[in-house]
């Protein structure tokens, strides 16, 4: 089971958001998405932020009480961000997962941005090698 890689069952196509995007603009993309946040990239797929849900409710409740501008995404995301790597192992991944959060992480290559393995996905790839267990008990 350690030999499964975060790239066997990353989502190669995460949903992004793009570092010049306003607050209102990711969470547009979120909602339609139904995702809780999405890595935050330049013009060249370098990873330089995250957004989340949690991080656009005040911008909204100022932008929605008083009628603010919506700032950009740079003002308000993580800019810390935990990554993993695409040959990561997926039981070391969930492991983290069950301690604390993040719900995703983004995997990068070189700082880039390369898929997103979220709970979910991590679910799926233990789910699909469980049956060795039954197999070899």
């Amino acid at each position: 089971m350690h030999s499964i890689l975060v790239e066997d069952y990353m989502d190669r196509n995460p949903h992004a958001i793009l570092h010049t995007a306003t607050v209102s603009d990711a969470i547009s993309v979120l909602m339609k998405a139904q995702i809780p946040g999405a890595p935050v990239i330049d013009e060249e797929k370098n990873l330089v932020g995250f957004i989340s849900e949690q991080d656009c409710i005040k911008v909204m409740l100022n932008d929605t009480f008083y009628c603010d501008e919506s700032p950009s995404v740079t003002a308000v995301m993580s800019k810390t961000v935990k990554t993993v790597a695409p040959d990561s192992s997926i039981v070391e991944i969930a492991e983290q997962m069950a301690k604390s959060p993040p719900k995703n992480y983004p995997v990068s290559t070189n700082g880039k941005l390369v898929g997103l393995i979220s709970r979910r996905l991590l679910l799926k790839a233990l789910l699909d090698n469980s049956e060795d267990c039954f197999i070899h008990s």
